[in-house]
């Protein structure tokens, strides 16, 4: 690694972490905070306010521990700030805030069609141009001036005062690029957001120097260097093309957290991206380099959560491995299954209706969970033309029933799990020349030991009749 610690900082949509990591690539320290959704104006907002003086304090904390060097901000796609006059100009919006439908008639009849973009229409404002067309609209006083900037890269500017883009943000299901042309969309363009994008910088790149203002506030160096930063299941993308046991094969990687992103290397490049469905939550996503990445996904934690009835956080629960797989099992020998959706709108079955599970005990309903959201995935993943290497990493790569159930459902794959739990910072250090270790070996996950063959093909077939 360069001189000095490294922070990255996770913005992520449910929490906002920070991990401290050594010049040895060892990770120091890690600190977390759940993100509320406060109301301005009637809307929803990302929690911006919340999470700045987390963030000051947290940096203070670990310029306590060593030497910090550099910082490297990650964040979810769907979200954006509009700066001018080096101050935020509104709240951003969150993207489970749904506007007024008339807004998203007159939106829709402007987006570029799905093969150009590979951003699907989304419910809400998961389209981030949807989020800019509400601005827009709502706060037009605030807009017509100043630059847009994506999620990631607004906490790069607040740190360094330096305003960017960056294609990984840009890309993911935004309606505002054209990843295979590698320029802005033409909604981008005719509103004129293109025009006020802030200039696209390459992720690992230093825009410049901690402010003055972050120095006092927090005690840090002046010579801390500010990365532009990325999209965070892009980060794991990066992180996970590390592995030797991806590089040179057809390679997906299933990133899992409040969203599961699955993200298809294919072994040939670009000329054997699949048709997506445009109706299915398949798009196309941009990696570092600015190459598309066919992806497909779904609110797999969410879903979990609601499904467990989330009396104890999922990923934490110390339940006996052995006893909930011998539920799995028996679920699957008696045919107990989960049908979509517990969140309509979004998944490869978005016109499902909203449904949900007794719970009758945390044990059963855990067990029966993950087997659906390996159904979900196993779908999702054939959308995208997935093959012969499949990485599951994230919260839910420790889940036995999930990553198990996944390698019998596709017994063609080679199915792995990290046994890292930082792979989102790890891709950011890595790409930001900040760690240079090998990556510690992948597990390879044995298949759930019962036949799923019909239990599958009668799950799917009942999915389909709810879609």
């Amino acid at each position: 690694m360069g001189n000095g610690w490294t922070v990255v900082i996770d913005i992520g949509k449910t929490l906002a972490k920070a991990t401290l990591w050594d010049e040895a690539g060892k990770c120091i320290a890690n600190r977390s905070r759940p993100n509320r959704q406060p109301t301005v104006d009637g809307g929803l907002t990302l929690d911006v306010a919340g999470i700045e003086p987390w963030l000051e304090i947290t940096l203070k904390e670990f310029g306590a521990l060593g030497p910090v060097g550099a910082i490297i901000p990650v964040a979810h796609g769907a979200g954006a700030a509009l700066i001018r006059n080096d101050r935020l100009q509104c709240a951003p919006i969150d993207y489970e805030w749904r506007g007024s439908a008339l807004d998203r008639i007159t939106y829709n009849k402007q987006r570029d069609p799905f093969s150009a973009t590979g951003s699907p229409a989304l419910p809400a404002g998961l389209n981030l141009g949807m989020q800019l067309h509400w601005l827009e609209s709502l706060r037009s006083s605030n807009f017509h001036s100043g630059a847009i900037l994506p999620w990631a890269q607004y906490w790069s500017w607040l740190l360094s005062g330096v305003a960017a883009s960056e294609v990984t943000s840009l890309g993911c299901h935004t309606d505002l690029w054209r990843p295979f042309e590698r320029r802005p969309s033409d909604l981008a363009i005719k509103r004129g957001w293109a025009d006020r994008l802030a200039p696209v910088r390459s992720a690992g790149e230093v825009l410049g120097k901690l402010t003055p203002d972050w120095v006092k506030r927090t005690g840090l160096s002046a010579n801390v260097d500010v990365f532009c930063g990325l999209h965070d299941s892009n980060a794991a993308l990066q992180g996970a093309r590390s592995h030797p046991e991806l590089q040179g094969r057809d390679a997906t990687v299933l990133s899992t957290g409040t969203w599961f992103v699955a993200m298809r290397t294919p072994a040939t490049g670009e000329s054997d991206i699949p048709e997506l469905p445009e109706t299915r939550d398949c798009l196309v996503n941009v990696d570092a380099s600015g190459a598309p990445v066919p992806s497909a996904r779904f609110m797999g934690g969410r879903e979990l959560e609601i499904l467990t009835a989330a009396q104890v956080p999922f990923i934490d629960a110390q339940l006996d491995v052995m006893i909930q797989r011998n539920h799995a099992l028996e679920a699957v020998e008696r045919g107990e299954m989960i049908l979509p959706s517990p969140i309509p709108g979004v998944g490869p079955y978005p016109n499902a209706p909203q449904r949900s599970t007794e719970r009758h005990s945390s044990l059963d309903v855990t067990a029966v969970a993950e087997l659906y959201a390996a159904l979900v995935a196993d779908v999702s993943l054939d959308l995208i033309g997935s093959r012969d290497t499949l990485l599951v990493d994230g919260r839910f790569s420790q889940s036995p029933v999930f990553v198990q159930a996944l390698a019998r459902l596709r017994p063609d794959s080679s199915v792995f799990i990290s046994q890292d739990e930082y792979g989102v910072a790890q891709g950011a250090l890595r790409l930001a020349g900040r760690f240079k270790r090998e990556p510690p070996a992948l597990r390879r996950v044995n298949p759930l030991p019962v036949e799923m063959s019909e239990y599958r093909a009668r799950w799917r077939e009942a999915a389909d009749q709810m879609e």
